[in-house]
């Protein structure tokens, strides 16, 4: 798994590049490349299948609907983190969900309070993640984050370190 985050948002967000560019300045890997087609991607998916007489249910197993599918799969399993950019719709919340029921860190980051609450954004909480209000606060969780893989960085190099003198005083005991 990489050290990377995933960056989940609307297609019709035009803040996701920004935000990417200002977690990319903190010092992260960004996942964002699923924005690139555009906001009108999904729409012009859906005009294509109708255009063809598919189902909906049909739509999705067809090659576009499977590959594009399987593009965003691969990039969200590959993906350690994920920061959920609001607003965002359905598809945004399942892989949300997808990523915290993987066991990964995940953050919710709001411009400001929403009008309408909501309850299930505790499952932000799990795997040590959190619901942000601003990007500061969202870069204060990921700032926690590269201080912990620092530090257990630190921890794992004397570790090491302590593991070499002990074999080395081992060796003398051995050939006194």
């Amino acid at each position: 798994m990489e050290e990377e985050i995933y960056l989940i948002g609307s297609l019709r967000n035009e803040k996701v590049p920004e935000l990417g560019l200002k977690i990319r300045e903190l010092g992260f890997k960004v996942f964002d490349d699923w924005f690139s087609p555009g906001p009108e991607a999904d729409d012009f998916w859906r005009k294509f299948e109708k255009k063809r007489g598919s189902t909906y249910k049909e739509a999705l197993t067809n090659y576009a609907g499977t590959h594009i599918f399987e593009f965003d799969k691969y990039h969200l399993d590959r993906c350690k983190y994920a920061v959920l950019y609001m607003k965002a719709g359905k598809s945004c919340h399942l892989e949300l969900g997808y990523m915290i029921g993987k066991g990964k860190t995940c953050f919710v980051l709001f411009d400001e309070e929403p009008e309408r609450w909501d309850v299930m954004y505790q499952f932000a909480f799990l795997n040590g993640g959190n619901v942000c209000f601003s990007f500061d606060e969202l870069k204060e969780e990921l700032i926690k984050i590269k201080e912990v893989k620092a530090n257990a960085c630190v921890s794992l190099n004397s570790l090491h370190h302590n593991q070499e003198s002990d074999n080395i005083n081992l060796k003398q005991i051995r050939e006194f």
